[in-house]
């Protein structure tokens, strides 16, 4: 394979080329083989050892040469006109005028300057999410944060969309960082090896493998499932979809209303105890509180006794059911496992916390194969190694402003300055935010309540963004600074829980002129004075060496040896690095809690927490409790009114989030242009809808355009559809406008988790199906209306 080992060309270099080659780089969603004609990619390969990312790969060339692609800087029209101070913003519903770069960079400069002098540090927010690049230099949200330090500080968002919740509350019970028990979680040989039961809560979707954060090599999800189910591991799904595992791992499939896993959890734990089924050692040696939340369980604290019966009038799942799987669990090695789509729910912790609960109980807590998993085979790293390589990454340096807000909060920080929340046990203030400085992510995607977001988003006055396309969040910007993407730059990547370093490899060349995330702070860090301290005297390639300098030096420490720079540049297949053995940390509390206590108050399972529950939040007291969310298929409300639906949106199968939804593989999963919304069989009848037909999705917040797609796998009166499509108001700028193309977070409802987290509750969402015939066209895929300056 003739692959390019100096790619790209130094300008002297670049007056001779190759006519046709293969690349190969590596992204979030895969390592992919690019052929590349006279300088521009024609075509995109997966390759032949690891197929499994060829559908993403699908046409993933075409994005860089595409009309949605932006190559000069733009502002708003009515910012240009009226000035930063105007408060009649109508940021997505308005013309973007084309200027010139040291324009975009002096105007940057100056807002940046005027906003901190008029209103102090804290009256800039600087987002980002983490997912621009795989790369460990031209990673937009470490550019970003680098800057805005460097520059005085910023308000800063604090937790994920992904797993807020879990964040926050397992460290309260098990202790450990926010993402610890991605570390600590039971992996998938460990489960082949000695697991027997795996109770699936949300299921294990092989789609959500697809991606890695800071790239992968090869998927090997599959294979590791597949020897799970061919070792004799019972698999058992509890999810609202059956096609929450994969059909070869003949799982049984238990219907669940969405929201009310915690109860049957509760319900299950309920029987264990009233049983004496419950593993009383580990519970009394290695927990604290059980007792406490036993008596809540049996209804010695509220009257009312958790039992199978109590949970199957909730949830929908029979009584039998759930004495059966509780009994199971106590007999044989069981992994309670789940899914990052069940904390993303009002009162999200609660089924963390009861799903950590009862694994204690089971027995299998700290055995090998067995125990508590939170988001196995979410990315493709989880489960399938703990640790990580260590890869060093840009430096970002101290931020002098201490306020912050939980990452989900934005629309109501910048809707309510100067009023209180509450999360964590603090009381918190929200910022009065005059400029938002964005750059990698897409509000428009993450943010539930997109009306509400835009209601907020038309408040600051300035909001400035880096992007490469014509995305959302770019449309909704005062100043676009359009920037290379990652298949145009140089780096290094090394994926989380991933085992080999890859070389990133320039694909093709930027538009002329058209600059890197560091390139274009670096223009604007002159104007304001540091420049010198942002770059360090290094161009992108000084500093790409530099970070695998110091990746070398690291692993030089524990023994493992890299190649020269440009010795790694050259491979084809990176280097394969062995991960840092991870701990089992249950095992070794289970062994001996003295010598191996957890970093909670306790130094054991905090399974009653006096630390939460002085906290004093009704919505999340001291241990696992059931609370009805405010919408759900029990309410009142739906019970009777059978038109109402439990809409879920979950993660898309074509696209990393909203990545690049105008791609070819992205575009494949569409019906007619739109989101699918995926129903079932007997409701779509009952409507008098059919496959492909246009129908409005729609509630108090909003509305939206879908395409019917039928089932039987799927529980009645719910309702899926994927997130990431492109939001296309069909009138642009104008909150309450209905979405053409089919973005389910018009719909989705806008309130914290609880007073712990303040995570996202996109999952509680009650929405209406209708046939809307004539329905016009999404434009989702269109350059906005652009000029020229005069």
């Amino acid at each position: 394979m003739g692959l390019c080992t100096r790619c790209p060309p130094t300008p002297r270099e670049q007056e001779v080329t190759v006519s046709t080659e293969i690349r190969r780089t590596t992204t979030h969603w895969g390592t992919f083989d690019f052929t590349v004609h006279d300088g521009r990619a024609r075509s995109t390969a997966a390759p032949s050892d690891n197929p499994f990312g060829e559908p993403l790969a699908t046409g993933l060339h075409e994005t860089l040469d595409h009309p949605l692609r932006i190559t000069r800087p733009h502002v708003r029209e009515g910012w240009l006109e009226r000035g930063p101070r105007s408060r009649d913003n109508r940021r997505g519903g308005e013309p973007m005028v084309e200027i010139e770069w040291s324009e975009a960079y002096d105007l940057i400069a100056g807002e940046l300057g005027r906003i901190r002098t008029d209103h102090g540090d804290e009256a800039i927010f600087g987002g980002s999410y983490g997912w621009g690049s795989a790369g460990r230099f031209h990673h937009a949200q470490s550019q970003i944060h680098r800057f805005l330090n460097m520059d005085g500080g910023y308000v800063s968002s604090r937790n994920s969309y992904s797993v807020g919740a879990q964040e926050v509350v397992l460290p309260r019970v098990i202790g450990g960082p926010g993402m610890g028990m991605f570390d600590w979680s039971p992996q998938w040989s460990e489960i082949a090896e000695r697991g027997e039961l795996f109770l699936g809560f949300g299921g294990a979707p092989l789609k959500n493998t697809h991606v890695n954060q800071g790239g992968m090599r090869r998927n090997g999800a599959a294979e590791a499932q597949r020897a799970c189910a061919e070792a004799g591991v019972r698999f058992v799904l509890i999810s609202p979809m059956r096609a929450d595992l994969a059909p070869e791992l003949r799982a049984e499939w238990i219907p669940i209303r969405p929201g009310t896993d915690t109860a049957v959890m509760l319900a299950m734990a309920h029987h264990l105890a009233s049983e004496g089924l419950e593993d009383r050692d580990f519970l009394e040696r290695c927990c604290t509180g059980y007792e406490r939340f036993r008596a809540y369980v049996l209804g010695d604290l509220d009257g009312v006794p958790k039992t199978p019966e109590w949970a199957a009038e909730i949830s929908g799942v029979p009584a039998a059911t759930t004495r059966e799987l509780a009994e199971a669990s106590a007999r044989q090695r069981t992994v309670v496992s789940l899914t990052w789509s069940i904390q993303r729910a009002q009162h999200g912790e609660q089924p963390y916390w009861a799903g950590a609960t009862l694994a204690a109980m089971t027995g299998s807590m700290g055995r090998p194969g067995g125990g508590f998993a939170a988001g196995l085979s979410m990315t493709n790293g989880l489960g399938l190694h703990r640790g990580s390589m260590g890869v060093a990454s840009l430096p970002q340096g101290g931020n002098p402003v201490r306020a912050f807000i939980p990452v989900a909060r934005i629309s109501d920080m910048l809707l309510n300055p100067g009023e209180s929340f509450r999360y964590d046990g603090e009381l918190l203030t929200y910022p009065d935010i005059r400029l938002v400085y964005w750059a990698g992510g897409n509000p428009f995607h993450h943010q539930q309540d997109i009306n509400k977001l835009l209601r907020a988003w038309n408040g600051p006055e300035t909001v400035v963004v880096h992007d490469s396309w014509w995305t959302p969040v770019a449309r909704h910007a005062d100043i676009v600074i359009p920037v290379a993407t990652p298949l145009e730059r140089e780096d290094i990547a090394g994926g989380s829980r991933d085992t080999t370093l890859l070389p990133m490899r320039r694909i093709q060349d930027p538009p002329d002129g058209v600059p890197t995330d560091f390139q274009a702070f670096a223009q604007i860090a002159e104007r304001r004075g540091f420049a010198d301290r942002f770059t360090e005297g290094l161009n992108a390639d000084g500093w790409v060496r530099r970070l695998f300098a110091e990746t070398t030096s690291r692993l030089a420490g524990r023994g493992v040896d890299l190649p020269s720079y440009d010795e790694f540049v050259a491979l084809e297949d990176g280097v394969e690095v062995p991960l840092v053995a991870g701990r089992n940390v249950f095992a070794e509390l289970r062994e001996d809690p003295a010598a191996h206590p957890l970093d909670t108050p306790s130094g054991r399972i905090e399974i009653f927490s006096d630390t939460v529950a002085g906290f004093g939040y009704d919505d999340c007291p001291g241990h696992a409790v059931w609370r009805e969310p405010d919408e759900w298929l029990g309410s009142a409300e739906a019970r009777s009114d059978e038109g109402l639906f439990h809409l879920l949106s979950h993660q898309p199968k074509g696209r990393l989030h909203s990545q690049v939804d105008f791609a070819p593989a992205s575009r494949a999963t569409k019906v007619g242009g739109r989101e699918p919304i995926t129903m079932h069989a007997d409701d779509a009848r009952r409507l008098g809808l059919a496959d492909g037909d246009v129908v409005k999705v729609s509630n108090e917040r909003g509305a939206c355009l879908a395409a019917v797609r039928t089932t039987d796998g799927i529980l009645p009166r719910v309702a899926v559809m994927a997130t990431g499509g492109w939001y296309d108001p069909e009138q642009p700028g104008e909150p309450g406008s209905m979405d053409l193309q089919g973005n389910p977070n018009v719909l989705t409802l806008d309130v914290g988790t609880s007073e712990l987290a303040q995570g996202s509750s996109a999952q509680t969402c009650l929405v209406r199906i209708a046939a809307y015939p004539q329905a016009p066209p999404s434009r989702a895929y269109e350059p906005p209306a652009t000029r020229r300056s005069l």
